[in-house]
């Protein structure tokens, strides 16, 4: 009696811790088809712990962009000059902004820049790596070295140089003097019809080794096997683009125009050492705008609303091109 007692009481303790650990099983799937894993299982450091470590870099990020963003919004509702009490005018900025024809015509040659800045690199880019990448040339790294030269010189130093060569007596009108075309020669930064073009131009030279170096890598990751394939299949050089090359580097095109979009709207010391928006406001752009009200004019609410128009152009190019490079690349 007493063992099957025993006995029985054993098989019942084990009856009950089986189904102890099966409802803590049940429960804990459960816990887990929510997402909540316990915290003695999870990889790592607590997550308290990873905010701490990013806590540093965020407060860096709010202290010097942040602020100055909320700042500016606020500052955009005021007509202040920088130096007496301001006064609230509501939207009245932002409706400036909009009424004044000098300023949307500063935001209209900004979207011109985009396809000196963006456009034509990108397609030149595309050029140059593809017959890069596929000649195999020796010297390979040299070549790239030549065609990033650019973007590791200030853009300032850049703008002098070129306001140099656009000059009267600089070198492109003695270039044009050498080769019997001296009669097209002019004063490209100041003629009312070739002063933007001529900024433009500037910036295809500048951004387009930054886009060949981007569309480089990623056409030196393309499969080779792809190409075989594609030869195999009849494709010429063309083809080949069109099919296997342009579809693998569409990640990278879509960085390339990001960045260099970003560098067309927020231009300013190029414009600034060259032209200084002139003649007249041919030149005259978004960023230069806010530096001219803010400083010459005193105007600075009216910069402040500049800039934040300025900031939501930019936010909604880039999250375009960003949006529509992702669909492509699923």
């Amino acid at each position: 009696m007493a063992l099957g007692a025993g006995v029985g009481v054993r098989a019942g303790t084990g009856t009950d811790t089986e189904r102890g650990a099966a409802t803590v099983a049940r429960g804990g799937g459960r816990r887990l088809r929510r997402g909540r894993v316990p915290l003695s299982h999870a990889p790592g450091e607590p997550r308290r712990i990873a905010y701490l470590y990013l806590l540093p870099a965020f407060l860096v990020y709010a202290a010097f962009l942040l602020y100055p963003l909320v700042r500016a919004v606020q500052i955009s509702f005021y007509d202040w000059d920088g130096l007496t009490l301001a006064s609230w005018v509501g939207f009245q900025n932002y409706a400036d902004v909009l009424a004044d024809e000098g300023l949307r015509a500063a935001f209209g040659h900004a979207l011109v820049l985009i396809g000196f800045f963006a456009v034509l690199p990108t397609v030149v880019g595309l050029v140059l790596a593809s017959i890069l990448n596929r000649a195999r040339v020796r010297g390979l790294p040299f070549f790239r070295t030549v065609v990033f030269l650019p973007q590791v010189i200030a853009m300032v130093v850049v703008a002098v140089a070129w306001r140099r060569i656009f000059a009267p007596d600089g070198g492109l009108n003695s270039l044009l003097d050498a080769v019997g075309l001296g009669s097209l020669g002019r004063a490209w930064l100041g003629d009312y019809g070739t002063a933007l073009p001529a900024i433009g131009f500037v910036g295809t030279w500048f951004e387009t080794g930054l886009v060949t170096i981007l569309l480089l890598a990623g056409m030196g990751r393309i499969n080779p096997e792809l190409y075989e394939a594609a030869r195999l299949d009849g494709a010429g050089p063309v083809r080949e683009f069109l099919a296997v090359t342009l579809p693998s580097v569409r990640g990278e095109i879509s960085v390339a125009l990001t960045l260099t979009v970003i560098a067309a709207l927020r231009t300013f010391d190029l414009v600034y050492v060259t032209t200084r928006g002139g003649p007249g406001t041919t030149t005259s752009v978004p960023s230069y705008e806010v530096y001219n009200r803010a400083f010459q004019l005193g105007q600075v609410g009216s910069a402040a609303a500049i800039g934040v128009c300025l900031t939501v152009l930019i936010f909604a190019i880039s999250f375009v091109i960003t949006r529509i490079g992702d669909r492509g690349d699923s």
